[in-house]
């Protein structure tokens, strides 16, 4: 039987997607001593190692309940950061909870990075509501990229919807001026991408012109996750493979659900990161994926919610994210992608 020691040894080599990570690991060896490795460093998943910095509920799915689990289901390590911990969402009469500030999330950072567990591929965060933790969180992204300088970095810049902001405004100026830049992959709604360009959007070609824009500022892969234009709800996607050069681009018609729901900006982020880690060349596919899944599982709420006699259309909806498990690792490809010439 091999001792702990030879079995950390023995598992150096199967770093699979991390050959670059021997240096660091080693060094977490030195540390642990005869401690047990850590598995998602020791033996990483095909797919990658994600560090999710959003808000959480303690009922119902948005934030971190709504990303993990399909990450998680689609075969990445996640490990979430609160930024908010709530009973529930805003939208119920009242909630309860606790707001992490930037001083608490940079601790939970140098606790990780004291024991050597910064190495991530990739980056998530959502709903951020002050300027000083998105500062910090720019420093997360330094940090993390100076461990693992490929470390991707996929920003819902959730500032508002529907013409309305639900942050402070100074806070769209720190996202368009910093966070833009170091974005890997945007996915904005359509009153965020005019925020983040100054730019009208009114057609679908106000759409690939703000796509052009955010390209321009930094990100090769934007996603304007929801369009409404002449009563049509679209999605516009937009991958520029090499600075420079010009983007691919599609879109996807959506069909219009008559419901609201509450967390699935946070999922089609989730979904966009998860599908378009395994196609990272094609983004219209991972693109797909996402709003067949996405879908599904709003097509199953509304059933499910009408199965009880609720009238879907007078309130809020709680997504059906668990018992949509099966749409989300295998989805059924119904909303092509049209790509514009």
């Amino acid at each position: 039987m091999l001792s702990t020691q030879q079995f950390l040894i023995s598992s150096r080599p199967r770093l699979g997607i991390f050959p670059e990570n021997h240096a660091f690991w080693r060094r977490s060896l030195r540390k642990l001593g005869m401690a047990p490795p850590i598995l998602s460093l020791a033996l990483p998943s095909e797919t990658g190692r994600v560090l999710s910095i959003q808000s959480h509920t303690v009922q119902g799915y948005v934030g971190n309940k709504s990303a993990v689990f399909p990450l998680q289901l689609l075969g990445y390590d996640v490990d979430p950061i609160n930024s908010v911990q709530f009973s529930n969402h805003t939208g119920y009469p009242t909630f309860k909870g606790q707001v992490l500030n930037g001083q608490q999330l940079w601790e939970l950072i140098e606790g990780l990075e004291a024991n050597d567990l910064l190495y991530y591929t990739h980056l998530l965060t959502g709903y951020i509501g002050s300027v000083s933790f998105l500062n910090t969180v720019l420093k997360v992204v330094e940090k993390l990229r100076s461990v693992n300088p490929k470390v991707t970095y996929v920003c819902d810049p959730v500032m508002g919807d529907e013409g309305k902001l639900y942050v402070p405004p100074e806070l769209v100026l720190v996202y368009r001026e910093k966070v833009v830049p170091v974005a890997s992959m945007l996915t904005p709604n359509q009153f965020e991408a005019e925020q983040l360009t100054g730019l009208r959007i009114v057609s679908e070609a106000d759409g690939r012109e703000a796509c052009k824009i955010l390209h321009a500022a930094g990100p090769p892969k934007v996603v304007i996750t929801s369009i409404n234009i002449d009563g049509n709800l679209l999605l516009i996607g937009s991958h520029q493979k090499e600075k420079g050069q010009s983007s691919e681009q599609f879109k996807i018609l959506i069909p219009k659900i008559a419901a609201y729901f509450t967390g699935t900006g946070d999922l089609v982020t989730a979904l966009l990161l998860g599908w378009s880690n395994k196609y990272p060349d094609n983004l219209d596919k991972a693109a797909e994926l996402a709003v067949s899944t996405l879908q599904a599982l709003l097509q199953r709420t509304v059933n499910d919610y009408l199965s009880t006699g609720f009238d879907p259309q007078t309130s809020s909806l709680e997504i059906r994210l668990i018992q949509s498990q099966d749409d989300i690792r295998n989805p059924q490809v119904k909303f092509k992608a049209e790509k514009y010439n």
